[in-house]
């Protein structure tokens, strides 16, 4: 068992133990099985070509960029390289384009330190990512969580996160951000981890009717 699996199992069990509620969940979705992810270029650039179109439309057109990019994974220096109109030619509107050729710039002149960022601390991720157009808080509180794996990072206004606790309590309204902020400080210091239970619980029905 690697370092993070050891980590996120510790932080299940203390999850089963801070929320009976979540309890439930865990039981029910088993270990989460998040790892840091490698390129991490790749994974910035996935999320600014997913921004407001459905999952399968991004999917596309993201595989339709890594193949204009060239062999092996994107990177700044090969995306730097393709003109604002091959961008285009892959389904890219104009402003992503941009957003794309501006991650790839911050990237090469060093304001985005992606090679450090798992020296840095969250909230310094946080400044420099949102430096990037098309780089909002929300990017780069997914880019913690799926790229770095930091534990205890909490996206209380993702949607996803909020349906999913209004399923877990059977709230009878999506709760806003201060409940579910609240909710949230039994989770502490494991939040990511919880994030990702929130999720998973949208995908599926409970066997027992609790949620």
């Amino acid at each position: 068992m690697n370092d993070h699996a050891a980590a996120f199992l510790k932080a299940s069990q203390q999850l089963r133990k801070a929320d009976p509620r979540l309890k439930h969940v865990i039981d029910t979705v088993g270990p989460c099985p998040l790892k840091p992810h490698r390129y991490r270029f790749a994974l910035l650039l996935r999320s600014i070509v997913s921004q407001q179109i459905s999952t399968s439309a991004a999917r596309t057109i993201y595989l339709r960029l890594h193949t204009l990019a060239g062999k092996g994974q994107p990177t700044a220096e090969k995306i730097m390289r393709l003109s604002h109109d091959e961008l285009r030619s892959v389904g890219l509107s104009s402003q992503k384009a941009t957003y794309v050729h501006h991650l790839a710039e911050m990237v090469l002149q060093n304001n985005v330190r992606l090679h450090k960022m798992h020296l840095l601390s969250d909230e310094e991720v946080t400044d420099e990512l949102i430096q990037v157009k098309g780089i909002g808080k929300w990017t780069a509180q997914m880019f913690l969580m799926f790229g770095l794996c930091r534990p205890d990072v909490f996206p209380h206004d993702d949607l996803g996160i909020q349906n999913g606790i209004q399923k877990i309590y059977q709230l009878k309204t999506r709760p806003d951000k201060q409940t579910c902020i609240e909710i949230a400080e039994r989770w502490q210091p494991y939040r990511t981890v919880a994030s990702w239970y929130c999720w998973r619980c949208l995908e599926m029905e409970s066997p027992d009717g609790l949620w």
